[in-house]
């Protein structure tokens, strides 16, 4: 992402945020207005929890200040990733938000209180609920256009408050026509509601922080462009790390035949470092590369007999990196199993043991590798 892109980015998600915490200030004067009026603690605690918005949307600008810090020594890679620390906190106010509703609709039920709604509460739930709903849609649209995973929390945040006015207005109705005060019991299943939104909203958010499996779509594409190269007979162990919003920085292998010279494979691999950047923004900092025996017809051979014995076992995903070194008397390949196999190594001493006892004259080098992308 080039600095002025991240400019722009950090602009958005500002003037955004900054939109967001008027809103949601104007909402808590009015509601706690009227939730004291009106002696309700479904709209005070609604008022508490749209003050709850306006510092996540104050921890979002902070986040994204500090994720745009130019890199330096100690953190080579930038400040990217501070925007994942933001987006967890944002997502724990979510979840705090959802139990001290929970907790405030349950005192409700053991001592519970005459609620005094009038026309005025009504007029002030629904313009909050309208408020709500294009406040977050804006704001989770926005999020998602930029890939900013705080606004889209935060988005996220402001339907559920939508949500919880809904159900006070709803118990408000209710209680002015048929006098059945029902919003300590809506309010259960509200904050129930918020709760579980919190908690998806902070899996995702350590999920983020921990590091996820890269969009199958991105690295079929990144391969796919790769393998465009005449020479290269596949691509294998592409590993993408995420530092930040739109900040990919990854390696990979290729297969190339024996018959190359460095000063091609050089050329090859800053062809390849620079298509990947112009069309996909993802900086490929190290090509490895494996050798095909193209030479010797024995090594050919035993490269068909080797992968028969490998996939003859379930489980197997792929083989890559074969190379037999006839001079040394050493056969290297690289297998992945499915992480759904219940014991992986198992099967790996199954199969080596198996190639070797083919192979008695060949010292055996085969590494277990990690499935990592599509």
């Amino acid at each position: 992402m080039s600095q002025t892109t991240k400019t722009k980015r950090e602009k958005t998600v500002i003037k955004t945020s900054i939109v967001s915490i008027i809103a949601n200030l104007i909402l808590v004067g009015f509601k706690a207005l009227v939730g004291f009026m009106s002696n309700s603690i479904a709209i005070i605690t609604d008022a508490i929890n749209n003050l709850s918005d306006a510092l996540s949307s104050i921890i979002t600008i902070i986040g994204t200040k500090l994720a745009n810090k130019p890199p330096d020594k100690k953190h080579p890679y930038g400040y990217g990733r501070i925007e994942h620390m933001t987006a967890f906190i944002v997502s724990a106010i979510v979840l705090y938000a959802g139990a001290t509703a929970l907790i405030e609709s349950i005192k409700k039920i053991i001592h519970p209180e005459t609620p005094d709604y009038n026309t005025a509460t009504i007029i002030i739930l629904i313009a909050g609920i309208i408020v709500k709903f294009i406040l977050g849609l804006y704001v989770k649209k926005t999020g998602k256009k930029i890939h900013s995973h705080s606004l889209v929390a935060s988005g996220a945040d402001a339907f559920n408050d939508a949500l919880l006015s809904i159900s006070v207005l709803a118990s408000a109705v209710i209680y002015m026509i048929w006098q059945f005060d029902i919003e300590a019991y809506v309010g259960i299943l509200v904050s129930a509601f918020i709760i579980k939104t919190g908690i998806d909203l902070i899996r995702e958010s350590v999920n983020n922080i921990l590091g996820t499996r890269v969009e199958s779509h991105l690295s079929r594409k990144i391969k796919k462009e790769i393998t465009k190269e005449p020479q290269v007979e596949g691509v294998f162990d592409l590993i993408l790390t995420d530092y930040g919003p739109d900040k990919y920085l990854g390696s990979v292998h290729i297969e190339v035949p024996d018959t190359l010279t460095a000063n091609e494979i050089d050329k090859m691999s800053r062809r390849i470092t620079k298509n990947i950047m112009e069309k996909y923004g993802v900086i490929i900092h190290t090509i490895g590369v494996y050798s095909i025996n193209t030479k010797d017809k024995g090594s050919i051979a035993a490269r068909k007999d080797i992968e028969n014995i490998v996939f003859s076992h379930p489980g197997i995903l792929e083989m890559h990196g074969f190379y037999i070194d006839n001079a040394d008397k050493v056969i290297n390949l690289d297998i992945i199993i499915d992480f759904a196999v219940k014991d992986r190594e198992e099967l790996y001493r199954h199969i080596y043991n198996e190639i070797q006892s083919q192979y008695r004259d060949y010292n055996l080098n085969i590494t277990l590798d990690v499935d990592a992308t599509d």
